[in-house]
């Protein structure tokens, strides 16, 4: 995720320059083959202006549909850090009994493993997201192309060799570590380190971690969808198509140096057109690791911070700092 103030413009241009520099050819061709043999195919730009309010209406819905998606996203994490502070404050508060501080420890680090599980896997490429861009390759960071031995170090952090083992055969760990933490959580009201009232509300926000990963699972493994994102694109390249011939509808009449205006202008046009779509295009998965995403890792580190400090741990990682604007 970008957190500066403004995207540069030429940084946004370098992203988006190719329908710009297409556009201004592809307008200069029109123009040159229009002069020289002094052709007349210029359409009236009137219905040409109604053509481009309408894909303009398109692009914002879809943009807005992107955005809904992206927020989402965060407001799902916002809960999962609020969920995750509170069930800290349950396991310091809660367990008594002989050795807890260790067994304190050990709910902790599960539950860090879990986070880590999760955003290994909501960070696993889909077949329609864009892997051009992934701020993992800015991050020397491989979430990906090494997800099972990347993922099982980060575990072992947290988790026994012993119990890692028993996820080795699992497709989707976050969920086996979850359940683990709530097996863990029976043994222990059994041993009577807490009443069933306390283990109820642990249940609760067992169930409530469940949400979580299951909103952004949603998000992650259904896409926007294609008809949208499809016909918003084609609709473009149509739109794209025609603006050069309505630009020689309102040039033609005029000074050689305004006629030769007219590509420039044509590229302006279809630059802002597609730079709108490639926006949405790229605001529609949250979890992919591009430059617009979520920030899960910092995110992860901020609730891991807050949770060691609780049971006062040592070596108390710091928190995710941005490069060259990009937090990942």
């Amino acid at each position: 995720m970008y957190i500066n103030k403004n995207y540069g413009f030429w940084m946004t241009f370098g992203w988006s320059s190719k329908p710009f520099l297409l556009g201004l050819g592809y307008g200069f061709v029109i123009s040159l083959l229009a002069y020289i043999f002094d052709l007349s195919f210029n359409l009236p730009w009137q219905p040409l202006s109604v053509i481009g309010i309408a894909v303009a209406f398109y692009l914002g819905f879809k943009n807005n549909s992107s955005y809904d998606r992206t927020w989402e996203a965060r407001k799902i994490w916002g809960e999962i850090v609020n969920n995750s502070r509170s069930f800290g404050a349950a396991v310091c508060s809660f367990v008594a009994g002989a050795e807890d501080d260790q067994i304190k420890k050990e709910l902790i680090y599960r539950h860090l493993a879990w986070l880590t599980a999760l955003r290994f896997q909501l960070r696993l490429s889909k077949e329609w997201e864009h892997t051009d861009m992934r701020l993992d390759k800015l991050f020397n960071a491989t979430v990906c192309e090494n997800y099972t031995n990347t993922l099982d170090a980060e575990l072992s952090k947290f988790i026994s060799d012993a119990e890692l083992k028993t996820y080795s055969d699992n497709s989707n760990k976050a969920t086996q570590i979850m359940r683990k933490q709530a097996e863990r959580l029976q043994e222990l009201r059994t041993q009577n380190y807490f009443e069933d009232f306390r283990h109820m509300e642990f249940h609760h926000l067992i169930s409530e971690f469940y949400n979580g990963q299951g909103k952004s699972e949603r998000i992650k493994t259904f896409p926007f969808p294609r008809q949208y994102a499809s016909t918003a694109l084609w609709l473009t390249f149509v739109f794209a198509f025609l603006v050069p011939f309505g630009m020689l509808d309102v040039f033609k009449n005029m000074a050689d140096w305004m006629y030769w205006l007219s590509p420039l202008l044509s590229a302006l046009v279809i630059w802002v057109f597609f730079l709108m779509e490639k926006i949405g295009d790229y605001s529609e998965n949250p979890f992919e690791g591009t430059y617009n995403d979520v920030p899960i890792t910092a995110i992860s580190r901020t609730i891991e911070i807050d949770l060691r400090e609780m049971i006062q741990d040592e070596n108390i990682p710091e928190a995710s700092k941005s490069e060259n604007g990009f937090l990942l």
